[in-house]
C-alpha cells in the first residue's frame, strides 16, 4: 500500500509538471521576443526571452490564468509583445488601411481596364 501511494504521488507530479510545461510553451509561442527580430520567446535564447519564460513559469505556479499573464505583459510591454493582437480602436488603422488600399487599387485597375 505504501508503494502505491509513492507511485501515485510520482505519477501525479509527472502529469502536472507536463501540463505546466505545455502551458508555458503555448504562452511563450504567442509572445514576441522584443530583442530578436521575428522570433517568439519560445524560440529565442536571449536574456529577455529567458526572463519572460521564467516569469511565465512562476505565474503558472501561482495559478494565474493565461489571460492574466497576457494582460500583465501587455500592460508592461504594450500590445507589441503579442503575436496576434486584438482589434482595438488604437490599432484599427493597422487592420483597415491595407483593406482600403486594396479596394482603392482594385477600383483604379478596373477603371483603367474598362477605359481601354
Amino acid at each position: 500500500m505504501k508503494y502505491f501511494f509513492i507511485f501515485l504521488l510520482i505519477f501525479c507530479n509527472i502529469v502536472f509538471a507536463d501540463s505546466k510545461e505545455k502551458r508555458t510553451n503555448e504562452i511563450t509561442k504567442n509572445l514576441k521576443c522584443l530583442v530578436c527580430q521575428g522570433q517568439s520567446v519560445y524560440e529565442s535564447n536571449s536574456d529577455f526571452a529567458i526572463d519572460i519564460k521564467n516569469f511565465v513559469k512562476q505565474e503558472i505556479v501561482k495559478n494565474k490564468t493565461d489571460e492574466e499573464i497576457y494582460e500583465f505583459l501587455k500592460d508592461k510591454y504594450g500590445q507589441n509583445i503579442i503575436f496576434n493582437p486584438t482589434f482595438t480602436l488604437s490599432n484599427s488603422a493597422l487592420w483597415i488601411v491595407p483593406i482600403l488600399f486594396f479596394v482603392i487599387g482594385s477600383i483604379l485597375v478596373f477603371r483603367r481596364m474598362s477605359a481601354k
